[in-house]
């Protein structure tokens, strides 16, 4: 790894970290990143899972005010990522390397729809009212272990699929289920990570880069990546992801 590379992965774990507190899909800069730097789709995967789970951590904890009073819903629905994150872990594993350079574009193009709509999803989540409360029933918890799976296949995203969700089930402010959304994808990250670091092939330098990069971001994302303006993160997304895209689809 030159020095130059090691810059650049840097800089884009710190800017995941801050849009994964935020908005959700940093991984849509992180990956992107190290597929133009030349790693393989699956070793891209799996090293940014692992190395953005600090990250990820320390968003949640920035939240932690957000948090109070939700420890019993966001356990019940922890379970559910567990669950789910331990099934598309096993799938990136157990399904050949083509399968996943070939999905992966339309995971991506997927994933950038939702990062384009999110700022609609936002607003109804916000003129919802009347929401059921509680844990949100059985429904919730099923979908929750759904955008498991797809986040332990690949992680880019699910932050936004689960304001989504949320939002329908949960009548609670958009910051209250933005903190539930980041321990989720947290625990998502940390599993998967944890079955990507002992069976997949990871590169242990960028893990080390994102993990301090990310760390940083998620706290600056707590703290002030509320004031950056979403259309900002937003287009930083949309470029570099379609430049992944074309990239993939050329190699």
């Amino acid at each position: 790894m030159t020095w130059w590379h090691a810059v650049v992965i840097s800089a884009a774990g710190i800017w995941a970290g801050m849009i994964n507190t935020v908005v959700g899909s940093g991984t849509l800069v992180t990956f992107p990143v190290l597929i133009t730097l030349g790693y393989p789709p699956v070793t891209a995967t799996t090293s940014n899972a692992v190395g953005l789970i600090p990250g990820a951590i320390s968003g949640s904890i920035g939240y932690r005010e957000e948090l109070k009073g939700q420890a019993g819903r966001v356990t019940r629905l922890a379970i559910g990522s567990v669950v789910g994150a331990i099934g598309g872990a096993t799938l990136l594993l157990g399904l050949p390397p083509d399968t996943f350079e070939t999905v992966v574009p339309w995971l991506i193009g997927l994933a950038l729809v939702l990062v384009v709509a999110q700022p609609k999803v936002s607003a109804w989540v916000l003129r919802r009212s009347g929401s059921a409360d509680g844990h949100g029933g059985p429904i919730l918890f099923g979908l929750v272990l759904l955008i498991g799976v797809y986040g332990g296949y690949f992680t880019a995203a699910q932050g936004v699929m689960l304001m989504a969700v949320l939002g329908m089930f949960l009548n609670e402010s958009l910051q209250r289920l933005n903190g539930v959304k980041n321990v989720l994808a947290a625990v998502v990250n940390a599993v998967a990570g944890v079955i990507y670091s002992f069976y997949a092939p990871v590169s242990w330098p960028v893990i080390g880069l994102l993990a301090v990069s990310s760390t940083v971001g998620g706290l600056l994302g707590a703290k002030i990546g509320r004031k950056l303006p979403p259309r900002v993160l937003r287009a930083v997304i949309v470029l570099v992801a379609v430049v992944a895209i074309v990239k993939l689809v050329l190699d």
